[in-house]
């Protein structure tokens, strides 16, 4: 008998906020200025990685003569610029979130992008108090697909790896939490629909899934 779920962990990026339909349109600007194209193939392999690593894959993808640092300061004034009127939390976050708490169940957050970032998003709806700790790249050495961020989020909920609940919408954020031994869901959206999601327990069609909640045993509170 599997062990019962005791913590959950949300990705951020396309999973708690449609923060990937940002990053489209902040890829897309960039490249257009330098006379190139944001495809569908590109956007895949940089899905999920830590910052530094998807835009190194950017210029070597279009041999561009910009170092990551230089695109990571254009994109975020880009992305700044875009969060205030178009930031949006994904549909069934706050009904989960709401639930979580009111079952006493602890949560966290790994993600691939910057803490200077995850903290701008996370204030703008007034929601970091409502976890446990935040994990971002600068908290581990290997990112996604490795499973570092994941076994961390173990360590810090106090649990085992297989009792945690690992929420994740692309398919190398998957990997690393299969790989780390939690108790994966697959949240695919957009471009990651059409991603295959290996040893994952559950595919689910959003937060509001009535799946996650029968694996956590929770009922919905709005």
């Amino acid at each position: 008998m599997p062990a019962p779920l005791q913590a959950v962990v949300f990705d951020l990026d396309g999973l708690m906020f449609n923060t990937e339909d940002l990053y489209q349109q902040v890829g897309t600007e960039v490249l257009k200025r330098r006379g190139k194209e944001f495809s569908a193939e590109l956007i895949a392999q940089m899905m999920g990685r830590q910052s530094h690593k998807a835009l190194q894959l950017m210029i070597d993808w279009h041999q561009l003569d910009d170092t990551h640092e230089e695109l990571a300061a254009e994109s975020m004034e880009i992305m700044f610029r875009l969060l205030p009127n178009q930031l949006q939390p994904m549909p069934g976050l706050l009904d989960l979130l709401n639930s979580l708490e009111a079952a006493e169940i602890p949560k966290g957050i790994a993600t691939s992008s910057t803490r200077a970032f995850v903290t701008r998003v996370l204030d703008q709806f007034a929601l970091a108090a409502r976890f446990s700790f935040v994990l971002t790249a600068e908290d581990i050495t290997h990112g996604k697909p490795a499973p570092d961020v994941y076994l961390l989020s173990a360590e810090k909920h106090g649990v085992k790896p297989e009792q945690v609940m690992v929420l994740e919408d692309s398919q190398i954020g998957c990997r690393a939490a299969v790989a780390a031994g939690t108790h994966t869901v697959a949240v695919p959206e957009g471009q990651n629909e059409q991603q295959v999601f290996e040893g994952v327990k559950l595919v689910a069609t959003s937060l509001a899934d009535a799946q996650i909640y029968e694996a956590l045993g929770i009922r919905l509170v709005s």
